[in-house]
């Protein structure tokens, strides 16, 4: 399964300059805030729609399954190579010979040794038996490895048509419908997860100065949206400024489990209070 981050960047920066240019002389910077996982599942195999688990709007936990391809060939060659590598009867008797075979050798040694009354061929002969029975025991035992690996990877193949939620959130959209062929790497399923979210700002470069990451920052939101002011931190500054408009990147993070603040709004934060300007 492929997974595609969505960068919001170039969707709010023309925003954040206009309503950063307006606000400069009161330090009040706008911004959108975005969930912090907004994502885009693709299949990693092309395969046709046998049935989409979930709907649009319903929360799913990591790891649930959203969305079937269809696997039957996929599964029935996965329970054939189980079969044959739960099959343990040759290699059981193997494991058995090689110790009858050890013991008679040992035994007719003894007897070599002490009476001489076994001949010398046919201590060889049973030498020769046991080491035969010991390698052809080896030989199963990397067999079984063998055969191990090749239901490992018949079961990892069909488990690629189950495409999973790498984590927990909401289901937004699914694109194909039953019946419909998915091609790898085209978007299958849209989850977004905004129990966490970021109010993105384009502030500029000194009005960073003093402001450090993990700082709180008061977030207000836009009228109508019913969303309360609330306190976030500033989880990223960037590093460079924009060379066209001289505009720093910023991200205030903030916790939303109610989900009271829909990504899309707007947000904005007063800088009045922080650390010293040039």
């Amino acid at each position: 399964m492929q997974t595609t981050y969505r960068s919001p960047l170039n969707k709010w920066l023309g925003l954040a300059l206009l309503l950063g240019a307006m606000g400069a002389q009161a330090r009040t910077f706008s911004g959108l805030v975005y969930p912090l996982h907004d994502i885009t599942l693709s299949a990693g195999v092309a395969g046709l729609v046998m049935q989409r688990v979930v709907v649009p709007g319903q929360q799913v936990r990591q790891g649930q399954v959203l969305l079937l391809l269809d696997d039957r060939l996929q599964t029935i060659e996965s329970d054939r190579r189980k079969v044959i590598f739960e099959d343990q009867s040759e290699l059981v008797a193997a494991r058995e010979r090689s110790a009858i075979q050890a013991t008679l050798l040992a035994d007719a040694t003894a007897v070599y040794k002490t009476s001489g009354s076994i001949s010398k061929d046919e201590l060889l002969r049973l030498q020769a038996e046991a080491s035969a029975a010991s390698g052809r025991l080896s030989q199963l035992i990397i067999q079984k490895k063998r055969e191990r690996l090749d239901y490992d990877s018949a079961e990892r193949e069909r488990l690629q048509r189950h495409i999973t939620a790498p984590i927990g959130g909401i289901v937004t959209k699914i694109i194909p419908q039953m019946g419909e062929w998915a091609k790898p790497g085209d978007p299958i399923i849209m989850l977004v997860d905004a129990s966490t979210a970021e109010l993105h700002v384009a502030v500029p470069h000194q009005e960073t100065i003093g402001l450090k990451v993990g700082a709180a920052q008061t977030i207000a939101f836009e009228a109508g949206s019913g969303a309360p002011s609330l306190t976030g931190r500033i989880s990223f500054i960037s590093a460079v400024a924009d060379p066209a408009s001289g505009l720093v990147e910023m991200k205030i993070s903030f916790a939303n489990p109610r989900l009271l603040v829909k990504p899309g709004i707007k947000g904005s934060i007063d800088l009045k209070s922080n650390g010293p300007k040039n």
